[in-house]
């Protein structure tokens, strides 16, 4: 019965971490809010302005996940003590296998609550345009580009997040050129900003008939998705509109209308895309709240006044400015060059499996410790 003494001990140990967390991720100032929210919905007229009672109501949501999964960590620390207690006094280890599970969740589940702490930014809490660029190469940095988008939305699979495909430009032989997807969910841009850069893949070409070693490049951008109700102002004349036939994964209407729509912001040079609706015009939409997003977040980033003075961002995708370099052969390694965090299983990374190089970045932003190059 060792064992659950030990459990028992950890427990103990857990306890104080756990109130300490809750001064961070459910501060009394979250749950006046939220007590300030409710009250809000109740009150007549809440409803008569579609656009302010959705906003409460989003925000209300956020803050009950938040009060709710704290309460299940507490309630999973008083259930993992009850069953240490109950061992020990009827001397039975049936249910070892269950707390040992158990601790294991509680341990995880407070290290996401404690992560989630750190993402203080402005938009932290907003779905993610995640796009995707294969670099120079051809078919072996496409391929390495689709591989990339696969991780992605099995990360976002895996932690609960949904995404949307905005845009796919398939390769010319394998893999994707470029592509634009969403994932939705509370934190999903907080978690993933720190993906953004060039992605260095080392690998044993399955396209060379020789058999020889391959670097490739693949750019991944990370935008905020920005809510309406922050005003930028785009100019009609300041847009150029392309619509084409879309191509892809999409439905049987693909490639029968020209519903595509590209939109070219011409004093920047941004440019987004948009081909998963059937209609044009909703393609259209989905472009301008990408291109607002790509605006809002270059202009705050880089501290400027107005977004006229932003003269795009051109992104060499090459060796030196990669964030993260995947080596597949002569070694396994998965290695991020800014954090020093890194993984030598290589095929769970692929898998999506990022929390890791996720939770390493955000503490270092956090504290301001990068590694050394």
């Amino acid at each position: 019965m060792i064992e659950f003494e030990e459990y028992k001990s950890k427990l103990n140990d857990l306890k104080p971490k756990l109130e300490e967390l809750r001064a961070a991720f459910v501060p009394q100032s979250l749950l006046d809010e939220l007590e300030r929210l409710h009250a809000m919905a109740e009150a007549p007229g809440f409803w008569d302005d579609p656009a302010r009672s959705q906003k409460a109501v989003m925000r209300t949501k956020t803050l009950e996940r938040k009060r709710d999964k704290f309460q299940s960590m507490c309630s999973e620390w008083d259930d993992l003590m009850t069953i240490c207690e109950m061992a020990l006094e009827e001397n039975d280890d049936s249910m070892l296998e269950e707390l040992t599970a158990g601790y294991a969740k509680l341990e995880a589940d407070m290290e996401e609550a404690r992560l989630e702490t750190l993402l203080t930014g402005e938009y932290d809490a907003n779905n993610a345009l995640l796009s995707f660029h294969a670099g120079a190469g051809g078919t072996e940095a496409q391929d390495w580009c689709a591989m990339l988008y696969r991780m992605y939305t099995r990360w976002a699979e895996a932690h609960g997040f949904t995404y949307k495909i905005l845009d796919y430009l398939d390769g010319d032989e394998a893999g994707l050129k470029s592509a634009d997807i969403m994932i939705e969910g509370d934190n999903a841009y907080g978690f993933l900003k720190g993906e953004a850069g060039v992605h260095r893949l080392v690998r044993v070409s399955p396209f060379d008939a020789a058999g020889r070693r391959h670097t490739s490049f693949s750019a991944v951008e990370v935008i905020p998705e920005i809510p309406d109700d922050v005003e930028v102002e785009i100019r009609p004349e300041d847009i150029e509109m392309q619509v084409y036939r879309s191509s892809g994964a999409g439905g049987q209407h693909i490639n029968k209308t020209s519903s595509a729509v590209r939109l070219i912001h011409k004093p920047t040079g941004i440019v987004v895309s948009c081909q998963t609706q059937r209609d044009q015009f909703q393609n259209k939409e989905t472009c301008m709240r990408m291109l607002r997003s790509k605006l809002i977040e270059i202009k705050e980033r880089e501290h400027l006044e107005k977004i006229s003075d932003i003269k795009g961002v051109q992104q060499k995708i090459e060796w030196g400015s990669q964030i993260r370099s995947y080596v597949f052969m002569p070694y396994t390694l998965v290695k991020d060059t800014r954090t020093g965090f890194e993984s030598t299983n290589v095929n769970a990374v692929m898998d999506g499996d990022l929390d890791g190089f996720i939770n390493a970045y955000l503490t270092c932003a956090a504290t301001g410790t990068w590694a050394t190059k």
